[in-house]
């Protein structure tokens, strides 16, 4: 089976380290024209250039910041005025660690606007051209957590599975305009965003940094974290035409390690 997306177009949040970035390379390898969204511009540059044109894609990218969510809606509004994309790949940065009681209700909107919102609105923004091409592909970076919540991201479990569920219901409702809705529940893969955690959680149980590290991967059932480019490989997967079959899906990417069978 070889992924040919030779003609799409793609748009994939946080796409600057990671998953988001190793998505955007799958898809672009896949020859698909991606553009790229994040807030640090010369790492938005540096991710370009690594991008693969063997097939005449045409990348580019938008610098907006997604703690911000009234300028990210004029800017991905504005984008959307002159643009439109077959393949979307909402994801973000995640919020900050913390308990129910240590967040405030301004935590709790910021987590809203960041995990909820700003993928809602880009969803709704590229639906419109999905309806009238026949063809869509909406997937959502998503955690293990939401079907397993930790009590230490209290902010991603309620937002990240507020937006699952949204997503179940997006999918019943565009199905006949062959566009398909999936979420990914992400385990422990060799991020920033992982490494930032485990950095924190050992500074809380005062242990060390390697113990933390240790203990993750032996928690891991396949023993080792997951490889962002084994994350690309699933949603280049998603956003071709043989995954047409498969939509309002949550799908474990995660060694293993969730307990639940559904």
């Amino acid at each position: 089976m070889k992924i040919n997306l030779i003609g799409k177009k793609a748009l994939v949040g946080g796409s600057t380290s990671g998953i988001g970035k190793a998505i955007a390379q799958q898809l672009a390898a896949c020859g698909a024209s991606v553009t790229l969204v994040a807030r640090n511009e010369d790492k938005l540059q540096a991710v370009l250039a690594s991008l693969d044109i063997a097939k005449s894609q045409s990348h580019q990218y938008i610098v907006t910041d997604y703690l911000d969510f009234e300028e990210y809606k004029a800017t991905i509004s504005e984008y959307f005025t002159s643009n439109s994309v077959d393949i979307l790949v909402n994801n973000t940065q995640g919020p900050s660690p913390g308990t129910v009681t240590q967040k405030s209700e301004e935590d709790y909107l910021q987590a809203f606007n960041l995990l909820f919102q700003n993928a809602v609105l880009t969803t709704n923004l590229a639906l419109e051209k999905m309806k009238e091409n026949s063809f869509g592909r909406v997937i959502n970076v998503s955690s293990m957590t939401v079907k397993e919540p930790q009590d230490t991201l209290v902010l991603s479990n309620t937002m990240r599975t507020a937006l699952v569920s949204w997503s179940k219901s997006l999918s019943n409702s565009v199905a006949k305009d062959n566009i398909t809705v999936n979420s990914v529940m992400t385990g422990y893969f060799e991020t920033e965003r992982l490494t930032s955690l485990m950095e924190n959680q050992a500074k809380n149980e005062e242990v060390s940094f390697d113990e933390i590290r240790t203990k993750r991967i032996q928690s891991v059932p396949v023993q080792r974290l997951g490889d962002p480019k084994e994350y690309g490989y699933l949603v280049a997967f998603l956003a071709s035409e043989y995954a047409s079959y498969l939509s309002g899906a949550s799908i474990p990417l995660d060694g293993g390690i969730a307990k639940t069978i559904f």
